[in-house]
């Protein structure tokens, strides 16, 4: 499948980017590919202790081969802003839509293995324009889904070297040429490993990200998270931190604003944001897809 990009700026600008209509041809092949699969023999047992049952996987290959519409998907793709910028050596494709509403948060999202910017188009809507979904203006996001390097329309590396750690460098840098100052991240799957990565580092910019395995109070006010000033985040996530970070057994989704939940781990911050004190309400959270955001930053 070839690719469009509009080249005639320097690479490392960011650049306007076309999705490809894929043949028909491509589509056909592919379908009789799923349609040719050779089956195994049906399993010796009537529950799944031996793997995925044999009914269950033909009838996913029918679907794919019979009744996925990949032209209905390729039009929700081309219906978003994509983009492309070179960064350290490569072309990273992202999709980029910021929100109606002022002072909204920017965040990166960034998809799972074997996955793909796909499996985030559901939360596009709801984080960008919240008021549409039950939520508030200043639950509001800027959202920022990159492909991951070798994934998608991105480029593929032509030497060893781009592991998540190099991924979460380059996020960055992508942020900053969006002139984005501060920003928050999240990441499913592979895509969590980069986002540890960049808390890690941790770059000035990042102001926080979604940890499932802590709960961290924040300011009825909104002024901003749980703050520990020049402390770092721990390298061992199911540790706690003396003054309100605690382990978390509750993963139910919810699909607005939310209290009393998970979330972020800050970056090292200035004395004025400091943590709440003990017992304090806390609000200010916002889940989707699972994950779940702070809905305002001082």
């Amino acid at each position: 499948m070839s690719v469009s990009a509009d080249n005639s700026a320097d690479a490392t600008a960011i650049r306007p980017f076309t999705i490809p209509v894929t043949p028909e041809a491509e589509i056909a092949d592919l379908r009789a590919r799923v349609t040719a699969t050779r089956w195994p023999d049906k399993e010796t047992v009537p529950d799944h202790s031996q793997g995925v049952q044999l009914a269950t996987i033909q009838e996913l290959a029918r679907y794919w081969a019979t009744d996925y519409d990949w032209r209905k998907c390729e039009a929700k793709l081309n219906a978003l802003p994509h983009f492309m910028t070179e960064i350290d050596g490569l072309d990273i494709h992202f999709i980029h839509v910021r929100s109606n509403h002022e002072n909204a948060l920017p965040l990166i999202a960034t998809h799972g293995w074997p996955g793909s910017i796909i499996e985030l188009l559901k939360i596009i809507d709801p984080l960008t324009n919240p008021t549409a979904h039950g939520g508030s203006a200043s639950d509001a996001f800027d959202l920022v889904i990159p492909s991951m390097p070798g994934y998608g329309f991105s480029g593929k590396p032509q030497e060893p070297g781009w592991g998540p750690d190099r991924m979460a460098r380059a996020w960055v840098e992508l942020m900053k040429r969006l002139g984005y100052t501060h920003f928050v991240a999240q990441g499913g799957d592979w895509g969590a490993v980069v986002t540890d990565l960049m808390a890690t580092q941790p770059p000035p910019e990042l102001l926080g990200m979604p940890d499932p395995d802590h709960q961290v109070p924040v300011h009825p006010d909104g002024r901003g998270m749980y703050c520990q000033p020049e402390r770092q985040p721990p390298s061992d996530r199911t540790q706690s931190v003396e003054g309100g970070l605690h382990p978390t057994r509750d993963y139910r989704p919810s699909t607005g604003p939310v209290k009393g939940s998970k979330i972020l781990w800050p970056r090292p911050c200035s004395d004025e944001r400091r943590q709440p004190a003990p017992g304090a309400e806390v609000s200010g959270l916002f889940h989707t897809a699972g994950a779940v955001m702070v809905s305002s930053v001082a």
